[in-house]
């Protein structure tokens, strides 16, 4: 097995590991990985990883190179839409002086709103994600070609 092939294999396996991993501390109660948060989202994660595992083993570099960075994008997308998901649940009800507004303006709950928004944090496993994809796709960038020196 080549170098670069074996740096994209350990990309691979750390993704595996990652999604089993803690990804969020909820209310200082309990942890969440990837399947906690978004079940087929999750699979998906783990469905390319092995792919790209099986293309490591079976030196198929261009499905290497495709799972790599596809796993790279799924990683990078679920760290937004987590994100977003934290960060815009709590301030949704707006009490006006003309009634009930849904997901318009200042929340009059904004202190709870953020007390909320702050017992919820990231925990390693985020990074191990991270690390894996870019881990998996710099196994690709490298040079495919012995280089002969003179």
């Amino acid at each position: 097995m080549r170098l670069p092939s074996l740096i994209s294999f350990a990309g691979f396996v750390i993704i595996i590991m990652a999604t089993f991993s803690p990804i969020l501390r909820l209310f200082h109660v309990t942890n969440w990985n990837v399947y906690d948060g978004n079940m087929p989202y999750g699979i998906v994660i783990l469905l390319v990883a092995v792919v790209g595992i099986l293309g490591t083993v079976l030196n198929q570099q261009k499905l290497v190179s495709l799972m790599a960075r596809l796993s790279l994008g799924l990683i990078v997308l679920f760290y937004i839409l987590t994100w977003l998901k934290l960060y815009t649940s709590f301030g949704f009800i707006n009490i006006s002086n003309k009634g009930v507004k849904i997901d318009t303006g200042h929340s009059l709950f904004h202190s709870v709103d953020k007390f909320l928004m702050n017992q919820i944090k990231f925990k390693w496993g985020i990074y191990m994600l991270f690390l894996g994809g870019i881990l998996a796709v710099a196994g690709t960038l490298v040079s495919k070609k012995p280089v002969v020196f003179r």
